[in-house]
């Protein structure tokens, strides 16, 4: 036989290999759907893709948890969705967050476990917040715990102070009534700036230092984590600078909390006073739970970096967008805070306590605009969802976003309304939980609203503002949802309207 002829019958067996898998691949694939065809949801786009044609173009055209929130208001409270061979199930039944998201036997759904690279390098790794394993989560929350014990954040308001009063300062210069600029884009700063400080001891200066790489290098990282989502980014024409920059910000971010925690080692090696910051009671646990490796450090320096700033700035981002589209509430909170803080330069512990009203318009923007828009559990064990049953080894998806947008929960559920979580309100339990639910609970709640708090009262304590003309009020996922537009605004001092 001649090497063509050898070639050609090479070629034939491989291709015959080829069909046969992809015979057995959709032959799986029938398996599956026969698994699951019993449970609600849309008409699949196609056998092999699922729905996966539909949630590209939902992503492409606006919002793919737009499309979720259709679905769960079309076909109940347990949806099926098919991607090729991969189901999720999108749950809005508020007695399976109850059972599912309170109870510990639940773990977090491998999803997760996308974050502990980014195109290659690792960037989550086994952090708070991607940690599948329960067990050694459950150490790792331990260690953390005493660093947001209430006691511990009462302490860090000098600090949220001396950052919202820095903020002050750059927005004075803004404040002619002319100048636009994006409160996105700020509010960044200045939550980066806080977290550095009170987390880490470090002192960036974004605010007023335009070279400081690293809000730049976080606004890459979470631009490559919503393109991530596509499994053939890194092939794709055109993209392979944005990858290398995206896989260039996730090392220097993990470069800058080596040499952040190498420095803050040696000087407690060295018996040198250190600030009673939450890096320091880390390392503290950490080595008394004898679990101070420096990947593990690394992954929940860059979670608590990237989560204490990004999840705060578009909370206030939004509540800023919202005050400027509803005079009344604006107006209302504005005379809350003046009863309640004044002139005041240093806010108190106890003045955030009094501000009832302002807490209602942060948690009315975190309903239809939380930070993270959902989390999923791993269902290991049959189980019946509303009278369906479930099959094992199941991806569950609760979607905040589409909770706080549902008619059957919240009335008039589009409309801005802080009255929703006032002290008569009465709403469905188990249908609002931004920053989740049971032991998985986002440690970093209290540490988050307090900051909110400062930063919004100063803000109106100062500035009166209003919205340029002509943005949209669209969202963009990023993993955390963002205002499309950054919030674009105008400033003028308080009392020159």
């Amino acid at each position: 036989m001649t090497l063509w002829g050898l070639i050609s019958w090479a070629s034939l067996i491989v291709l015959g290999l080829l069909v046969f898998f992809f015979f057995l691949y959709c032959a799986y694939i029938h398996y599956i759907h026969l698994k699951y065809d019993h449970i609600p949801g849309p008409p699949r786009d196609s056998f092999l893709l699922g729905h996966t044609p539909t949630m590209l173009k939902a992503v492409k055209e606006n919002l793919v948890h737009e499309q979720f929130l259709q679905w769960s208001q079309t076909y109940g409270p347990v949806v099926c969705i098919y991607a090729l061979h991969r189901i999720i199930i999108l749950v809005t039944s508020p007695n399976a967050v109850k059972e599912v998201l309170m109870s510990p036997k639940f773990t977090k759904d491998l999803i997760y476990k996308k974050a502990f690279n980014l195109f290659g390098v690792r960037f989550l790794g086994n952090g708070l917040v991607t940690d599948c394993d329960y067990d050694h989560w459950h150490k790792q929350r331990r260690v953390m715990d005493p660093a947001f014990s209430r006691t511990y954040l009462m302490g860090l308001l000098g600090t949220f102070n001396e950052k919202a009063e820095e903020l002050m300062e750059k927005l004075t210069e803004k404040a002619d009534g002319k100048t636009e600029f994006s409160m996105h884009e700020i509010m960044n700063k200045v939550t980066l700036d806080v977290i550095a400080k009170i987390a880490f001891g470090m002192d960036l200066n974004s605010l007023h230092d335009d070279q400081t790489p690293f809000p730049q290098a976080i606004s890459m990282v979470m631009k490559g984590v919503g393109e991530s989502r596509n499994p053939f980014i890194e092939y794709t024409p055109g993209k392979r600078e944005f990858v290398r920059a995206v896989r260039d910000s996730t090392r220097l971010l993990r470069q800058a909390g080596k040499d952040c925690i190498e420095k803050r080692q040696k000087a407690m090696q060295d018996g040198e006073e250190i600030p009673m910051d939450i890096l320091s009671q880390i390392l503290k646990g950490s080595s008394l739970e004898k679990t101070c490796d420096m990947e593990s450090l690394l992954d929940n320096f860059v979670t608590f970096f990237i989560a204490g700033q990004e999840t705060t700035a578009t909370q206030l981002s939004f509540a800023v967008m919202e005050l400027a589209r509803h005079p009344e509430i604006l107006e209302r909170v504005q005379e809350e805070v003046d009863e309640v803080i004044g002139s005041k330069r240093d806010i108190e512990y106890e003045d955030l306590s009094k501000l009832n009203y302002l807490s209602q318009v942060l948690k009315e923007t975190l309903r239809l605009y939380p930070s993270v828009p959902g989390t999923s559990r791993y269902l290991d064990k049959e189980m019946a969802i509303e009278g369906i049953s479930i099959p094992s080894n199941t991806s569950l998806v609760f979607n905040f976003y589409v909770f706080g947008r549902m008619e059957q929960f919240f009335k008039d559920p589009l409309t801005f309304d802080p009255e929703r979580f006032g002290p008569e309100s009465k709403r469905p339990y188990f249908t609002y939980f931004p920053f989740s639910l049971g032991p998985r609970s986002c440690i970093g709640q209290a540490f988050s609203q307090m900051e909110a708090k400062v930063v919004i009262s100063k803000l109106l304590q100062r500035f009166t503002f209003e919205l340029v003309e002509g943005q949209s009020f669209d969202i963009v996922d990023v993993g955390t949802l963002r205002p499309k537009d950054g919030v674009i605004c105008r400033l003028r001092p308080q009392g020159n309207k």
